[in-house]
């Protein structure tokens, strides 16, 4: 995604140069992004950058009056009403939009970047001082990768951009390998590529003479974590309080803004307290290609509630036509920080930008609120793997039961965001800015004080709509919260895991018997209900040709990592009908591409 890329080193000077030129090339995927660099020989630092063209960062570098303080920033930040006026009076230039006040926020703030808040990645270069700091936010979400040499500290938004000066690193790191197995994201700041690793949330990293000097950090979750609950009634307000007030904010600049709607209560509560003019707030929402499923149903009903417009993005027959394309797509423009499931966000992300280049989404509102856990550690089909990868494919469990041993929102702010949403996160965002008031500085923190267990939230949600807007909260969700019996509810709730054991998660026995009735396509009864994409079905009909030219491709079978037996027999299975091995292949098609594509060059 956009961002920032660079080394600080004390190499000659056309070398470095040479070098940085080659990083920034390597972000400029689209028409519609714009770049530039900015060099300091004397401090060692070549940083270049690439951003949307019109967004919050276009504009860069930074300079304060005297121009001995440079900034270079990558996101979007949230100030505090009042802040650009208030460095207005103490006599700084400050234009009244964009990033401008930053680098003065700098000067006057001894803990910056402590006191920003949003997702955002920069570097600073201060000549009067004789330092360079990178940095990026507390939950690490405006991710920066970077590597170590003998000669030079690399640092990139994108992994390939390291990658294409140091062709040494294209190989496959094996822990890396065995978490993306089996989690479907590497764990603990690593990547799946040796000696490039992720600067973790809340880094603020010190550099003089061309050397790192000290890898800081300005925040940690310790400090939230020890604050003390609060009384139900207590709580409820002050994160109601925190909420309403920060809302605003994600919904200011020059650019146009659309919401993402769907049928849960995360994006309702953003309307129920948006209060948008009729007309002027643009909403739309990912549909399937079977029928309307509930989220679009019940967000074309929040829309009218609110007198928005609303459209229907669906991932259909041109998608799948062209579906090579948005796969390789994916996998190159993450680093392989998605899998092939996730291609189709590429493809509804590029139609929304058609209606809004800024997103605002309700996602991490139930994660952060109700301690939703939404990625695990599942094991692949016995014998899929060689021997030689169990160990790490063991290991990777391991580590992740650990991951899980801190504070709920700590595991879900803190790690869970940073390792397993950031691949759909770069993703998204390399076609819209996608803000969340969810992920707000002050409502994470005011989330943390919470009275004991989720109840507290869960009722919270439900009367946040209705304090918000009483004919929203009548409104039911898709998943049956308010609004029927309890013969409806229990109805939509068999629909709702219908439809799973006719996708993802087919048992192979009701896979068997499936087959058994296949010209009957019991499937298309079942489908699209609630879900949006459908690769069980996608892989076994119209990607069959595709799914046989990669996998049973002479390079994908003889990878080191897997057994041609077995992937032979899961592959035939699935495109048979009579077994499901969609998650298998989500996985092989997406490592044989990363193959491909960064470590093949090589």
């Amino acid at each position: 995604m956009p961002g920032i890329v660079g080394l600080i080193t004390n190499l000659p000077r056309a070398s470095a140069e040479s070098q940085l030129l080659k990083m920034v090339e390597s972000l400029c995927h689209e028409p519609f992004y714009v770049s530039g660099t900015w060099i300091d020989s004397e401090q060692g630092v070549y940083v270049g950058w690439v951003a949307r063209r019109g967004c919050f960062a276009d504009g860069m570098p930074l300079h304060n009056e005297r121009r001995n303080v440079t900034l270079i920033f990558s996101g979007e930040e949230f100030s505090e009403p009042g802040m650009v006026s208030a460095l207005r009076q103490r006599g700084h230039a400050v234009a009244s939009e964009g990033p401008s006040y930053l680098v003065h926020r700098f000067e006057e703030e001894s803990d910056f970047p402590k006191g920003l808040n949003g997702r955002f990645h920069g570097l600073t270069a201060d000549s009067a001082r004789g330092t360079v700091m990178l940095f990026n936010d507390r939950f690490g979400l405006q991710r920066i990768y970077y590597h170590e040499a003998n000669d030079a500290f690399y640092f990139a938004a994108e992994a390939k951009a390291i990658l294409k000066v140091r062709p040494e690193l294209r190989d496959t790191d094996p822990r890396g390998l065995g978490e993306f197995i089996v989690c479907g994201c590497v764990l603990e700041n690593r990547t799946l590529f040796p000696a490039i690793y992720v600067l973790p949330p809340g880094a603020a990293w010190l550099f003089r003479g061309g050397v790192l000097q000290k890898k800081a950090a300005y925040f940690d979750p310790a400090e939230w974590e020890e604050q003390q609950p609060l009384a139900p009634e207590e709580y409820y307000t002050q994160l109601r309080d925190a909420f309403v007030l920060s809302l605003p904010r994600y919904f200011n600049g020059h650019e146009r803004v659309g919401v993402s709607l769907t049928g849960g209560l995360d994006t309702r509560i953003i309307m129920a307290w948006r209060k948008a003019p009729p007309g002027s707030l643009p909403c739309y929402t990912f549909g399937s290609m079977y029928r309307d499923n509930q989220d679009v149903r019940l967000a074309r009903k929040v829309a009218k509630i609110c007198g928005q417009p609303h459209q229907v993005i669906t991932a259909g027959k041109e998608f799948l036509s062209r579906f090579p394309h948005y796969a390789e797509r994916s996998i190159y423009l993450t680093d392989a920080c998605v899998d092939l499931s996730r291609s189709p966000d590429l493809y509804v992300n590029e139609r929304a930008r058609e209606i809004a280049p800024v997103r605002i989404v309700g996602t991490y509102g139930s994660e952060m609120l109700l301690h939703a856990v939404m990625f695990k550690a599942n094991q692949p089909a016995p014998g899929l793997f060689h021997p030689d990868v169990l160990s790490q494919i063991h290991a990777a469990k391991e580590t992740y039961d650990t991951s899980q041993q801190v504070h709920p929102v700590t595991f879900v702010a803190f790690r869970q965001s940073p390792w397993h949403h950031y691949g759909v996160l770069g993703l998204e965002q390399t076609q819209v800015a996608v803000r969340s008031p969810y992920l707000d500085n002050d409502v994470v923190k005011m989330v943390y004080r919470a009275p004991g267990s989720v109840s507290a939230n869960e009722k919270g949600r439900q009367r946040l709509i209705r304090d918000g807007s009483p004919a929203l909260a009548r409104l039911r969700t898709d998943r049956d919260v308010g609004g029927l019996n309890i013969f409806a509810r229990g109805f939509l709730e068999f629909l709702f895991k219908a439809e799973y054991a006719y996708d993802y998660g087919m048992p192979q026995w009701v896979a068997r018997l499936d087959h058994l009735f296949a010209r009957l396509r019991l499937e298309r009864l079942w489908l699209g209900r609630h879900k949006v994409f459908h690769f069980r079905v996608w892989y076994r009909d119209e990607l069959a040709d595709y799914v046989r030219e990669v996998l049973f491709d002479r390079r994908s079978l003889t990878r080191p990592y897997i057994v041609p037996e077995v992937v032979r027999t899961i592959v035939n299975g699935h495109l048979k009908g009579d077994h499901n091995y969609t998650t298998e292949i989500h996985r092989l098609i997406t490592l044989e591409l990363t193959n491909r594509l960064f470590l093949d060059a090589r």
